[in-house]
């Protein structure tokens, strides 16, 4: 073992055999059922004030030239380590107890024939004046400058910037009031109607859900895509409405016809009814099929426009305070053959149609019988035609029209 403690090697004693039962590295207290060999009994050294319960020096290297070690402990017990858990030789205080067997530490004396005084312990109090004095002298600077803030005259803050009292309007914190819309003269009806845009409708497969959702889907782009220079000239900006399919038809079995789609302003969501589609599909040939389609997405997309122009929520408001349910009911006719005039707009914007293909169409699609809620099929196919036809939003201003064209 290197000495590094400045003192002539020192010969340690031979390492007592570990018993069976401990573990490496643990001492012979540590073991189940043994005690600590405890020092004889007397005052206990004083500890610094640092250490802490249980807190000592590390052992240090044996004192120089002891005699031979006699015969260690039995091979069931091994010897205590001097110093463990107890004052260092380096500690003032009563001398220490060393193991059994070991003789008594050699005392150095003087050349005198005395011993040597027992270091004296430096206190700190005068390492702590420094510091003291730095203090004293912090709190001076502190209490000068304060006195200096104290004294110091401040100058008036200057005005810097622009005045905006001058821009102040009362009226800006007035309440605002509610913006009358008079759906019969609406700024919608002084657009130009909207110009073709290509689309590239895929064709539906009638039996699959995934063909109806991807044409749904993309008609309604389009559609979007068709009315986004309108709302520009409005001013509003308008998301595009959701587009979905379902399996679950909305009818009870006891209206006059039955809902081929419909739409949702809550949630700005056009839903296409597949049962009752591909019942009407059955009666269209193939070829055919795809512009009735289009002009269905094209009405359920007008509900859409007039659901963002503020159109649809003034109708709901009329048809409820209606005084009369024939009243309330040509309110509904007016909404529904408004939007049959914007399916015409989408059917001409995206396909191209032309007489013909209207012709077909409205053959197809507003043949049926009269219907309360949407007109009759003679006026169905008129308003559908007029949104083919013009060349203005005005041609659908169905809530100016004369009660004749919304029966």
């Amino acid at each position: 073992m290197e000495n590094r403690t400045g003192d002539e090697p020192v010969e340690q004693p031979p390492a007592t055999p570990r018993p069976p039962w401990q573990a490496p590295g643990q001492t012979s207290w540590q073991a189940p059922g043994q005690t600590p060999p405890q020092a004889p009994a007397g005052p206990s050294a004083p500890q610094p004030p640092w250490a802490g319960p249980g807190t000592g020096h590390s052992p240090h290297p044996y004192p120089a030239g002891p005699p031979p070690r006699p015969a260690g402990p039995p091979p069931h017990q091994a010897g205590p380590l001097p110093y463990r858990n107890g004052p260092s030789p380096y500690q003032d205080g009563p001398p220490l107890y060393l193991p059994e067997h070991w003789p008594p530490l050699p005392q150095e004396t003087s050349p005198w024939g005395r011993s040597w005084p027992p270091p004296r312990r430096r206190g700190p109090r005068w390492v702590l004046l420094p510091s003291a004095l730095a203090g004293v002298v912090a709190s001076v600077a502190l209490i000068a400058s304060i006195a200096v803030v104290s004294v110091t005259p401040q100058a008036e803050p200057q005005n810097v910037g622009t005045d905006l009292s001058a821009l102040y309007d009362e009226r800006l914190a007035a309440r605002p009031e509610a913006v009358e819309v008079d759906i019969a003269d609406h700024p919608l009806y002084d657009a130009a109607m909207p110009g073709e845009v290509e689309c590239d409708v895929p064709e539906v497969q009638m039996d699959s859900e995934e063909s109806w959702q991807e044409f749904a889907t993309v008609t309604g782009q389009c559609l979007d895509e068709m009315w986004a220079p309108v709302m520009e000239e409005l001013g509003l900006t308008v998301g595009t409405p959701e587009f979905t399919v379902t399996e679950e038809s909305p009818d009870s079995g006891d209206e006059e016809g039955y809902t081929l789609a419909y739409y949702e302003g809550n949630y700005e969501r056009i839903t296409v009814v597949l049962p009752n589609v591909r019942q009407l599909g059955a009666f269209v040939p193939a070829g055919q099929r795809e512009d009735v389609w289009i002009a269905l997405m094209g009405h359920e997309y007008g509900h859409h426009v007039q659901y963002v122009t503020g159109i649809l929520d003034i109708s709901y408001e009329r048809e409820y305070a209606a005084e009369s349910e024939a009243e309330s009911m040509e309110v509904l006719r007016r909404t529904e053959l408004q939007a049959e005039c914007m399916g015409g707009i989408g059917l001409r914007s995206i396909t191209g149609a032309d007489e013909e293909s209207l012709r077909r169409t409205n053959q197809h699609f507003n043949s049926g019988g009269d219907l309360d809620t949407h007109g009759s099929a003679a006026n169905r196919a008129h308003w559908l035609e007029q949104g083919w036809r013009e060349s203005t939003v005005g041609a659908c201003n169905t809530y100016g029209a004369d009660s004749g064209l919304v029966s």
